[in-house]
């Protein structure tokens, strides 16, 4: 296991010339070979997989967790989703050269997507950072590669399809990185992916106009406009949520006598996290309603709500408020340098995504329990990955390893990455070799937990 730290910050070389921070990174080579990337390996020690999981649920809201464990039990993809924690205690064992930066946490494929910018313009990157955290750059890379190995299988591609997705990925990361490297700091920072740049780089015909019409029925409403008839109903006068247990319900007054009032005091805090220009436009709304709404796979059974507020003319605006336990790679990684994880997630966000919600922000309940708050869906646009063929899936593949590799640049040196990368593919065919191996892992621990449902040591609720 790697040895605890407690990092202040991302280490952050001094001031160093480029073509230094080249050698730099080519020298490591000499510590971590690029082909020992390839190397995954179970460890003696290694845990029960199930015994991972159940621990993962402690302190969720016992209710959920059979649902959580049903949508996993779908597929060896949907387990692999829910499955962060084991991946993580697995990545730790794996070979690294010693570059920590901004890591996602859960870096599968279907973390990444289309959203609006506070500009309305619609970018593609990364889209869930609830495990976020300082960690070794490959754990991301590695995750992500393994998903697209994993999702290919469960679309019924061969083998070969699989890989190559996988290595679509890691190539487009490490030519990205190197891209990034050259430009000066700022033109790295303020580098986005345009959405409807992206949706016409497709060679499938049929495929690009679906996504056209797509993004065109995304941009025309905002989330809360869309969402908004679906979620609500008219009740004694009052605009309210529609209660459709166990997937969206208000929480129990008898049970919670003081929520009312433990929900304003958190929006309080949440106001006071915003930025003060932020504060002027947040105070032009009024809340309305709270209820809990079951959201994901990973985040199923945490502390999951949706709030409603209304301007003065009647106007929704819809937050969502998200549960921030700690990180599952913080056992492995080091203690994070913030108190409330609610923070860690919104500062981890802030760093890697190249536009976040203007509403984004966090709190802390009377009870200790952490939150981050943003925009439910603003302009999302989710990729159709259970479609895709071996084509989309590759394209695909090339279109998330830009968005991580422009992530990981803003707290990583793009440089010093680049060049232990290089410039040959010896480091996507190292990644391909480890993301197949643990697609073979995950299928075994996806065999055991289908065990542990059948013995009954697991309790799962499956959906229709």
């Amino acid at each position: 296991m790697a040895p605890k730290k407690s990092p202040k910050e991302i280490a952050q070389p001094a001031l160093i010339a480029r073509h230094e921070l080249f050698d730099a990174g080519k020298r490591l080579r000499q510590k971590t070979s690029r082909k020992s990337q390839a190397t995954y390996q179970i460890h003696a020690a290694r845990p029960d997989p199930v015994d991972i999981l159940t621990k993962s649920s402690k302190g969720r809201l016992p209710e959920l967790i059979p649902i959580r464990y049903g949508r996993m039990l779908v597929s060896p993809f949907t387990f692999y989703r829910g499955a962060a924690a084991i991946m993580a205690a697995d990545l730790a064992h794996t070979a690294r050269n010693g570059i920590t930066l901004q890591a996602c946490g859960d870096c599968h494929l279907l973390n990444f997507g289309g959203f609006g910018t506070p500009e309305r313009r619609v970018i593609f990157d990364i889209n869930d950072f609830d495990e976020t955290h300082p960690a070794p750059w490959e754990w991301d890379l590695k995750r992500l590669a393994a998903s697209f190995v994993i999702a290919g299988r469960n679309n019924g591609l061969s083998k070969p399809q699989c890989r190559e997705a996988a290595l679509a990925t890691v190539r487009s990361y490490r030519e990205r990185m190197l891209e990034l490297a050259e430009m000066n700091v700022l033109e790295a920072w303020y580098a986005s992916i345009d959405a409807k740049a992206l949706i016409e780089t497709t060679q499938d015909p049929e495929m690009l106009k679906m996504r056209r019409k797509r993004l065109k029925k995304a941009v025309s409403k905002t989330s809360a406009e869309a969402d908004f008839p679906k979620l609500v109903e008219e009740k004694d006068g009052r605009t309210l949520f529609k209660d459709d247990p166990p997937f969206i319900y208000h929480a129990d007054k008898k049970k919670f006598p003081d929520i009312a009032r433990r929900v304003r005091d958190g929006f309080k805090m949440y106001r006071d996290s915003l930025p003060h220009e932020r504060r002027v436009l947040y105070d032009r709304y009024s809340l309305a309603d709270v209820a809990i709404k079951v959201v994901g796979i990973g985040s199923v059974g945490t502390i999951c709500m949706v709030a409603l507020f209304l301007s003065q003319e009647g106007a929704p605006l819809i937050l969502q408020i998200k549960e921030a336990r700690s990180s599952v790679l913080e056992p492995y990684s080091g203690k994070s340098p913030f108190k409330n994880h609610g923070q860690r997630v919104v500062v981890g966000q802030r760093i890697m995504q190249a536009a976040s919600d203007i509403f984004l922000g966090w709190a802390r309940s009377s009870r200790g329990k952490d939150f981050y708050i943003r925009q439910l869906r603003d302009f999302k646009l989710k990729p159709l990955v259970e479609i895709f063929n071996a084509q989309h899936m590759s394209e695909y593949g090339g279109a998330c390893g830009l968005a991580l590799a422009r992530a990981h640049a803003r707290s990583g040196t793009a440089a010093l990455l680049s060049g232990y990368m290089g410039k040959s593919d010896v480091l996507d065919e190292a990644v391909a070799d480890f993301a197949e191996a643990y697609a073979d892992q995950n299928e075994r621990d996806y065999g055991l937990f289908k065990k542990a449902v059948r013995a009954g040591r697991i309790e799962v609720v499956v959906e229709r």
